[in-house]
């Protein structure tokens, strides 16, 4: 669905979201991958070197990313996270979200990454008191408002692999 015609449901403004990610303490990213090359290995790399968050990885399928244990749910999680972090396909989302409910006070925001937009759930998650972000990657947003777009290789005006020497 395309966020803009599909519904007049908007994502928070620039500063709002910064004002989310300020207020964050902790992470838990839900469809968190031990692989390299899955986008949420990525986001999990940045998150722990990049950030001052405490960062909970679940996954029912893995043991292990980067070293951390995995939960497989939320309500295996020794914290109650501030911010649900999804990397699941768009069939799984109202599962994830009544996951994201059940936790129930402290968790503050439900974000969801590139790809994945849901109107109705995203009003159902903001009646039940939930920030809501969609359709938006925590990495770059934080990033983006941190002055860390630059150590990832975007906005560097470079248009290759390599590292300039000089």
């Amino acid at each position: 669905m395309d966020p803009v015609s599909s519904t007049e449901w908007r994502n928070p403004i620039a500063s709002e979201r910064r004002r989310i990610l300020d207020r964050t303490r902790t992470v838990a990213m839900v469809g968190a991958s031990p692989n390299p090359a899955r986008a949420s290995n990525f986001v999990a790399t940045y998150l722990l070197s990049s950030t001052r968050y405490d960062v909970y990885f679940v996954n029912p399928f893995a043991t292990e990313v980067l070293g951390r244990p995995v939960y497989p749910t939320l309500a295996d999680l020794p914290v109650v996270p501030d911010l649900v972090d999804v990397f699941r396909k768009p069939a799984d989302l109202p599962g994830v979200l009544e996951e994201t409910l059940a936790l129930g006070d402290g968790v503050s925001t439900w974000w969801l990454q590139f790809g994945l937009w849901d109107a109705d759930l995203a009003r159902k998650a903001e009646a039940a008191g939930l920030a809501v972000v969609m359709d938006r990657c925590l990495k770059v947003e934080h990033a983006r408002f941190h002055g860390g777009l630059h150590l990832a290789g975007f906005d560097t005006g470079v248009i290759s692999s390599r590292r300039r020497t000089a």
